[in-house]
């Protein structure tokens, strides 16, 4: 499950895929609050804030703007740290540039 890997968190930000019963229960046990908005076809809505929500997509905006460096995308470093070199590379020039 993917919950398992997670590290400290106090809130998860996630579309509505993940709107399961059992992946909130497990997320309630990791003392992690989630933040899922409920799928349309629901019975039994869940409350979420939709403040915290709304800010996601600051989130994707950026895995999107990283994406557009090809070498990013399609990962062509094999090697752990020259990934980590070419992304924060793509990231500086993205944000600071």
């Amino acid at each position: 499950m993917l919950a398992a890997h997670l590290p400290e968190a106090r809130y998860l930000l996630a579309d509505k895929a993940y709107d399961a019963d059992h992946y909130r229960a497990r997320l309630r046990q990791l003392r992690i609050q989630p933040v899922i908005p409920n799928k349309r076809n629901r019975t039994k809505p869940y409350a979420f804030d939709k403040k915290r929500y709304r800010n996601r997509n600051v989130i994707e905006r950026m895995f999107g703007r990283l994406k557009d460096f090809r070498r990013v995308a399609t990962r062509y470093d094999k090697n752990a740290n020259n990934f980590m070199a070419a992304l924060c590379l793509a990231a500086l020039i993205c944000y600071w540039i």
